[in-house]
């Protein structure tokens, strides 16, 4: 493959959303969306490919652990602690942009603490906390001020 083709070759000084941004839908999905199973591998797959925003639905799973699956299907569950320590693992690697995970929350409180916990234990000093006022869209940071972090919306 070209080298350049690896290279950045434009102004990543601009804000956020005036990027368009490489994203997965159902990341964890191996196969359809009825029946496949789902597999935190899959989340290393997309990053190392370029991805920079994952999808991650999280549900209630058993003992208080939240786990990630596509929701009223018969595809198979991963625990979310997984999907974090998959993601924290490979973000990185082949891009220093910030990796956004797209939250779809179908959990309860508590287990949206474990979900908080997570993000914090495993990520660290990655996890971007910082608030964002939505008012002003040219307020928001650049691709360059973020590098390295992890940004979550839900």
């Amino acid at each position: 493959s070209n080298p350049l083709h690896r290279e950045v070759h434009q102004d990543m000084q601009q804000p956020l959303c005036h990027y368009f941004i490489a994203s997965s839908h159902n990341t964890y999905l191996s196969g359809d969306q009825l029946l496949s199973q789902s597999r935190a591998e899959m989340y290393a797959r997309v990053l190392q490919a370029g991805c920079r925003c994952v999808e991650v639905d999280c549900w209630d799973g058993p003992d208080g652990e939240p786990v990630v699956h596509h929701g009223y299907t018969l595809t198979s569950k991963i625990l979310f602690r997984d999907v974090a320590e998959t993601i924290n693992k490979y973000a990185f690697i082949k891009n220093e942009f910030p990796v956004i995970l797209s939250i779809e929350n179908h959990c309860s409180i508590q287990q949206q603490k474990k979900i908080a916990q997570y993000l914090k234990e495993i990520f660290g000093d990655k996890l971007d906390l910082s608030s964002v006022s939505t008012g002003d869209p040219r307020q928001l940071p650049s691709p360059q001020d973020l590098k390295g972090k992890i940004l979550v919306k839900v």
